[in-house]
């Protein structure tokens, strides 16, 4: 007698339940927006983690930094987690988040939906002249960011040089998809949030800059 099989679990996609609230969240679900540089050059702010999800369902995490915060109420001492948590897709895309729960779980989501919702682009290269290759392996340029009292400088570096850093900026840059930096660090690098938010302050300041590579002459269709 042959056993009947059992059909496959199908698991439902959440994204397809989802109900945007923001213009931008119907844009996104409806398909009139694909990327993140098309939000960036529109001015639109993402208030919906669910955006993110759209756009880059591949997207990886990292928990950077974990604390336990203690307060003192009327009804007693309270205690709490305050995670910070990076994330990107190995390809331009990179994002930080802080969030505050009474349970770790929680407390890891909140940061993470803040994280994809503090989501930007960073330019990625060969800024180094002791490699000059076209391989996205390092930083086109120096550049540097800043949180609290921390100030981290970022310097492009040849192949085979590695992530010279500290641990929290390791994460954050592997996160990143970068394989070869210099950095130098100034303030209470401690602070591992604060240390975080720098090295992805200095990231996102590759976008504030046009490298000469991507120079156009006006007029000019390659």
């Amino acid at each position: 007698m042959s056993r009947r099989r059992r059909p496959a679990r199908v698991e439902a996609n959440p994204l397809e339940d989802w109900t945007p609230k923001t213009n931008l969240g119907r844009l996104v679900k409806e398909g009139h927006i694909n990327s993140l540089e098309e939000i960036i050059a529109n001015n639109y702010v993402i208030r919906e983690p669910e955006i993110v999800d759209v756009l880059f369902p591949e997207l990886r995490q990292e928990v950077v930094d974990v604390k336990l915060v203690q307060r003192q109420s009327d009804s007693g001492q309270q205690k709490s987690f305050r995670i910070t948590v990076v994330v990107g897709n190995g390809e331009g895309i990179i994002g930080i988040g802080m969030g505050k729960a009474s349970e770790f779980v929680p407390a890891v989501r909140s940061a993470e939906a803040r994280a994809k919702m503090n989501i930007s682009l960073f330019r990625r290269g060969c800024g180094s002249w002791e490699c000059r290759c076209s391989d996205p392996h390092s930083i086109p340029f120096q550049v540097q960011g800043s949180s609290g009292s921390v100030t981290v400088t970022l310097k492009p570096a040849p192949k085979g040089t590695g992530l010279v850093t500290g641990d929290v900026a390791k994460i954050v840059l592997r996160i990143a998809g970068l394989k070869d930096v210099w950095s130098i660090t100034k303030g209470r690098s401690r602070s591992s949030a604060n240390f975080a938010k720098a090295v992805v302050d200095a990231l996102m300041a590759t976008y504030r800059m046009l490298p000469p590579q991507e120079w156009q002459t006006p007029g000019v269709v390659e």
